[in-house]
């Protein structure tokens, strides 16, 4: 049968595996698809050559297709999140000298506990007219918004106790050994090459910051999704079954296998087999340690669009570009994320489909919570964030005010 192509444009990463392995495994030819894949070194790249047509959807951090969609830096086009490609899966790696003032073992920090020894530090940097700087991949990413949650939620002042910058996410491992930043924020491998070049120490993994935080989404423009809707859901079929086939413990080398070749992550296989495998290595030469939904990329519909994650990173923007709140905004932020077409793509298969479009984000603790859903059983679990906040997505001024 005749294959309809749709390009797909991804940074080398391990959460793009997705799209890789609906290509690479035949998810994509079931589905009558085509898929090609393009590759780039930084999300802007990725993001235009999305809005200028040299590419049909793009694994995108998910703040990006908001602020896309807002206007946020550049005139605002209409965008579309049918399907979230994975959730954590980010660490926050410091520059070895750094680390050793802060961290007492080779054990994960403690977010208070080491958010209160950075700080020191960082008071002292400051009195010392050279001020801590952290890299992460994009101006709207989860990886800024989580480690400037982190931040502000231990008392350092981002953009004033300390300074962040961009770097594209292959380069940060040079760019923590140039001395160039003292941390990163930044997805797996590259936070693993650093500690294994021996640059850097992982302290923090973003699932300590906020446990199920949304991180990558297939985005598209939102006028492709109109066009051919049902392309789009024989899309998010492929990936659906990408990511079933991700998790299974009997496909985890195969799939580090292809994601490491020159054409995808261009990167050692072994720290591409631990992120699948949720094993991590904090330390150079370290043995790697198991950290529980380090990556998540299936259960518990990972995958679904929902539109309470959307505001909550339309609160961040708000927070932090210092923009009044505004409730169309946030409506138009939030009706980016599409569960309407993951529930078209998905009914009938047996996938859960959740019921609700939004929840209270970071209201369920170490118990797990039955949730509504109009196919399947759906079992959500522990989404904390680590300072015990929760989010209501109906009242976003409240939530804002209630923050440092």
């Amino acid at each position: 049968m005749s294959l309809d192509t749709i390009r797909i444009g991804f940074l080398p990463l391990v959460d793009a595996a997705l799209p890789i392995l609906a290509r690479e495994q035949g998810f994509g030819e079931a589905e009558g698809l085509a898929i090609e894949l393009v590759r780039d070194m930084t999300w802007a790249t990725v993001r235009d050559r999305l809005l200028y047509g040299h590419t049909d959807a793009a694994h995108l951090v998910a703040p990006l297709a908001i602020a896309t969609a807002l206007g946020r830096g550049r005139p605002a086009v209409p965008m579309a999140v049918p399907f979230v490609l994975g959730l954590n899966g980010n660490a926050i790696t410091l520059a070895v000298p750094l680390a050793e003032q802060v961290l007492d073992d080779d054990s994960l920090g403690d977010p208070v506990m080491l958010g209160g020894r950075l700080r020191a530090v960082a008071l002292a940097r400051v009195a010392a007219g050279k001020r801590l700087r952290f890299g992460v991949v994009h101006r709207y990413s989860s990886h800024n918004y989580m480690l400037r949650y982190w931040l502000a939620a231990v008392g350092i002042r981002p953009d004033v106790d300390v300074e962040i910058v961009t770097t594209s996410p292959p380069f940060a491992a040079d760019a923590l050994a140039a001395g160039e930043i003292d941390g990163i924020c930044v997805g797996e491998p590259w936070n693993s090459i650093a500690v294994d070049r021996g640059v850097g120490r992982i302290a923090l993994v973003t699932a300590q910051i906020w446990r199920r935080g949304v991180e990558k989404v297939l985005a598209m423009r939102a006028e492709t999704v109109d066009r051919d809707p049902d392309l789009v859901r024989r899309l998010v079929r492929a990936l659906h079954a990408a990511a079933a086939h991700f998790i299974d413990p009997a496909t985890r080398n195969d799939s580090a296998a292809i994601l490491a070749r020159p054409e995808y992550l261009d990167a050692p296989v072994d720290p591409i087999a631990r992120a699948i495998s949720d094993w991590v290595r904090l330390v150079q030469g370290a043995a790697p340690v198991e950290i529980p939904d380090f990556m998540f990329q299936y259960r518990e519909a990972a995958n679904f669009p929902w539109r309470s994650q959307a505001a909550w990173l339309y609160s961040q923007m708000v927070r932090w570009d210092g923009t009044p709140y505004s409730p169309e905004d946030a409506a138009a932020a939030e009706s980016v994320f599409r569960p309407d077409i993951y529930r078209a793509a998905l009914a009938g298969s047996g996938a859960p489909l959740p019921s609700a479009s939004s929840k209270l984000e970071g209201a369920i603790d170490g118990t797990s919570l039955g949730a509504g859903s109009t196919q399947g059983r759906l079992i959500l679990g522990r989404d904390q964030f680590f300072d015990g906040r929760a989010f209501d997505p109906d009242d976003i001024p409240q939530y804002l005010a209630s923050l440092p």
